[in-house]
């Protein structure tokens, strides 16, 4: 339930976006850009005897096609960092990688200025490594499910644009790493071509 409802009220913004400014002009093309920020794993159980280092630096990759000055698609590589928990008996250690597809709606404003949503997909993979209780730890799992995230972009000129955002991935992880959200604050620059 939760899921559907994010998911359905960003495609709404997404849709308000691309209507209110439909009649003004259009902007199309190619990027590239990168970011860097911020990573928080929510690691389930952390508090008590559960000591959790859950922050973390993060960056990002990402190619995309701007279809028209209120609609974008995305598709990136995001590094999302390393987090642990320890606890009497041991200790493990948690990495984070997610390929995504997006799609931006975006809102421009006055002075090379907008503001935009994102929602789509990811492919993640979750490593842990470390001990416990009952002996070694080493296990990878992988998983596809919502991203989402909203941001304010700056455009210097019309080659190079500054970001900054926050994005979450829902669910990362599974059964045996633990499942658990992962929020990144980041800056960016983009290069259009």
């Amino acid at each position: 339930m939760y899921k559907s409802t994010v998911v359905a009220g960003f495609m709404a913004l997404i849709a308000m976006c691309g209507s209110a400014h439909a009649q003004v002009g259009q902007e199309r093309g190619w990027y590239a850009g990168a970011s860097i920020g911020q990573s928080s794993m929510d690691i389930e159980g952390c508090g008590g005897v559960i000591s959790c280092d859950d922050k973390d630096t993060a960056w990002r990759i990402l190619g995309g096609y701007q279809i028209n000055r209120n609609f974008a698609v995305e598709l990136g590589y995001h590094q999302l960092g390393d987090a642990s928990a320890s606890f009497p008996g041991g200790q493990v250690d948690f990495e984070a990688t997610a390929i995504e597809l997006v799609g931006l709606g975006i809102l421009p404003l006055a002075n090379n200025f907008a503001l935009y949503a994102k929602a789509g997909f990811y492919r993640g993979e979750t490593e842990a490594s470390g001990s416990n209780a009952l002996g070694p730890v080493d296990v990878s799992e992988t998983n596809t499910d919502l991203t989402f995230g909203l941001g304010a972009q700056y455009n210097f000129n019309p080659r190079f644009g500054v970001r900054a955002e926050w994005q979450r991935y829902t669910n990362m992880g599974g059964d045996a790493t633990g499942e658990s959200d992962v929020d990144v604050l980041s800056i960016g620059l983009l290069v259009r071509f």
